[in-house]
């Protein structure tokens, strides 16, 4: 009867220890869903919005994080056509923003809001012997750029769920990285 007692608290420790598992969050976004970034994009019109229209959506790079301000040699790099590409393929904003030179700029946005969970046992969890890590948000990107004030191009997209698992199972647990090491450290 006693050696039952420790295994069923054992037991019941490890089972109750779930919660313990890490739990992180990346929020790099001002916006609260996937839907609102793009709507707010998509509600800019090309040659007709301003960047007070933009930045009244939640667009504005003082204010959303991870987003990329591009100069115009940044705008060229990035879209100025390859050998695949003609001029005349390319969308009409994008020339005009060519076109204007210096006048020229853009954002570059990248948000998301991101969620990693690590889930399952908690002591095999805790030895290194298997690792369940759920991710789960979303992730989005727009491209807008301006001559002048003036909205002359945008363009957006990303993925509106995320939902990964990751399974990281080490036979030896605690010791799968002793091998190498002590290999290593040998001569």
């Amino acid at each position: 009867m006693f050696k039952v007692v420790p295994s069923l608290v054992l037991v019941t420790l490890a089972s109750a220890c779930s919660s313990m598992l890490p739990v992180s969050h990346s929020d790099a976004s001002s916006f609260q869903s996937f839907e609102a970034a793009r709507d707010a994009v998509v509600a800019l019109v090309p040659m007709k919005s301003s960047r007070k229209a933009a930045e009244k959506d939640g667009i504005d790079f003082a204010k959303q994080p991870n987003t990329k301000i591009l100069t115009h040699s940044d705008v060229v790099r990035l879209l100025v056509p390859t050998g695949l590409l003609k001029r005349e393929d390319l969308d009409p904003g994008i020339l005009v923003c060519l076109e204007a030179r210096d006048a020229c700029n853009g954002l570059d946005i990248t948000a998301s809001r991101i969620a990693k969970t690590r889930t399952g046992n908690f002591f095999a969890d805790f030895i290194n012997y298997r690792q369940r890590t759920e991710t789960t948000g979303w992730r989005f990107n727009a491209l807008i750029l301006y001559v002048n004030d003036l909205v002359v191009y945008r363009s957006w997209g990303g993925q509106p769920k995320v939902d990964e698992l990751d399974v990281a199972t080490r036979p030896l647990g605690p010791f799968q990285d002793l091998g190498p090491a002590m290999v290593s450290s040998g001569r």
